[in-house]
Order: structure tokens, then C-alpha cells, then sequence
């Protein structure tokens, strides 16, 4: 039986990976997420439910418009088989009905952001708003027995911090180099995970997310592809540090405190 439903769970969030692929082409464009049928963006013409099923349709089109054979970008069915993935594990590691749901919603948020600052350089607030209302109403919801902060004054300490530790690096480094070094939309993702796991994440999820980010821009500026004024999307760096945190925060900060 537990077969049967992991399949279902699988298919499920295969089918909310496609929805997410639509946030994460329409969201950046200020186009409706809700209304219009998916479109192909080089012949605009309507796609086709049975060209649309999440997984099989990329596999069965051989990643290619049926119209036109224009290129389907690799992104669609990665970010579905990553859905598919994450609400599996979920679900497989977690008991509590109100744990599973919390979370799947959470990484499903996670996912369109790490895809759309990526392409775009850019995190939309609805998708940052949207993680702060979840992490407010997770304090009001039984204990997840995760690294989740279930108090509300800790977490509005550590969506202060988080929101003012960038804020801070953002004025710095306007102040010295007189550039923009971050965008606000960092800030407001930093403030969500405060608000998820109290002030005592963010040194550690900052410290990850900046070494990330080092190890992934290094290779370029070695080969003087980039240089240090170029863009770089960092929230792809900050939610991979914030899953390690979830994962390992404990198993660090016991390292640090022995």
C-alpha cells in the first residue's frame, strides 16, 4: 500500500513541478499564473494536454515543440522531477499530516525561486511575502519536531536579522564600491528564513550560502569570464545553504559548541 500512494505522491508533485514551471516563466513577466493555457514560446501556438504531461511529454517529444521543433528548455523537466522528488521524501520522512503539507508547500515556493532568480536575476515578492505568511502561521500550528522555530517571538527576531544582515552587506557595499552588490529580494528571502528558524540560522546560512556562491563563481573568475561587478543570482545559494541548515543545523552548531 505504501507503494500505491508514494506513486501518487509522485505523480502529485510531477504535476505541481509543471505548475511551477509556469510561475517560473510567467511570475518574472508580470503574465497571469492562473488563466491562459500554455503556450509555445516560439510559434505562441496552444499546447496540447497530451503534450503537456508532466515527465512524459518531454521524454515522448524528444524535448522539442511538436509544431514548430523549437528546443524545450532542460528546466522543465528538471524542475518537475525535482517536485516529484522532494514531495516523496517528504512524505516518506515525515508522519505529521500538518508537517507534510507545511513543507511540501515550503519547497515547492523554494524550487520557483531558485529557478527564477537563476534565469532572471530577480525574486518576486509574491513568492517572498508568500514564504513569510507560512513561516508566521507554522508558529500557530502543533510542533513539526524540525529545526523550525514554533515561537513567535523568536521568529519575528530572526525575520528582523535576517532581513537587516542583508540590508546591511547591501548598504556597505553601495557605501564603499557605489554599485548595487545585492538585491532587496535577497533580503526578504533571508527575513523568510528567520522567520522559519529564529535569528540562531542566519550566521550559518549567510556563512554556507557565501561559500556557495564562492565555490560557483571562482572557476569563472580564474578565467576571467566574470569579474566581481558581474551578476550573480545569489538566492540559488541561500535556499541550498537553508536545506542544509534544516538537514544538518543541529549537527553544526554541536560541532561549534563542543
Amino acid at each position: 500500500m505504501i507503494f500505491f500512494y508514494s506513486f501518487l505522491i509522485f505523480l502529485f508533485g510531477a504535476s505541481l513541478g509543471s505548475f511551477a514551471n509556469v510561475c517560473i516563466y510567467r511570475l518574472p513577466r508580470d503574465k497571469q499564473i492562473i488563466s491562459g493555457r500554455s503556450f509555445c514560446p516560439g510559434c505562441k501556438k496552444k499546447i496540447n494536454w497530451y503534450d503537456n504531461l508532466p515527465l512524459i511529454s518531454y521524454i515522448l517529444l524528444n524535448a522539442k515543440c511538436r509544431n514548430c521543433d523549437r528546443y524545450i528548455s532542460a528546466r522543465y523537466l528538471i524542475v518537475e522531477l525535482i517536485t516529484a522528488i522532494s514531495f516523496l521524501f517528504i512524505f516518506l520522512c515525515f508522519k505529521n499530516l500538518y508537517t507534510i503539507i507545511f513543507l511540501s508547500i515550503l519547497i515547492l515556493i523554494l524550487i520557483m525561486i531558485f529557478f527564477i532568480d537563476l534565469e532572471n536575476f530577480i525574486i518576486p515578492d509574491s513568492l517572498n511575502f508568500s514564504i513569510m505568511g507560512l513561516a508566521l502561521v507554522k508558529n500557530f500550528l502543533p510542533s513539526f519536531n524540525t529545526s523550525l522555530v514554533h515561537d513567535i517571538n523568536q521568529s519575528l527576531i530572526g525575520g528582523i536579522i535576517g532581513y537587516f544582515s542583508i540590508w546591511l552587506i547591501i548598504f556597505l557595499y553601495k557605501t564603499l564600491k557605489k554599485i548595487d552588490g545585492m538585491g532587496l529580494g535577497d533580503a526578504k528571502l533571508m527575513a523568510g528564513i528567520g522567520l522559519l528558524f529564529g535569528w540562531q540560522s542566519i550566521p550559518l546560512v549567510l556563512f554556507l550560502s557565501s561559500i556557495l556562491g564562492l565555490f560557483f563563481v571562482a572557476p569563472s573568475l580564474l578565467k576571467k569570464q566574470k569579474t566581481m561587478k558581474s551578476e550573480i543570482p545569489f538566492g540559488p545559494f541561500i535556499i541550498i545553504a537553508m536545506l542544509i541548515y534544516f538537514v544538518f543545523g543541529d549537527f553544526f552548531y554541536g560541532l561549534i559548541l563542543v
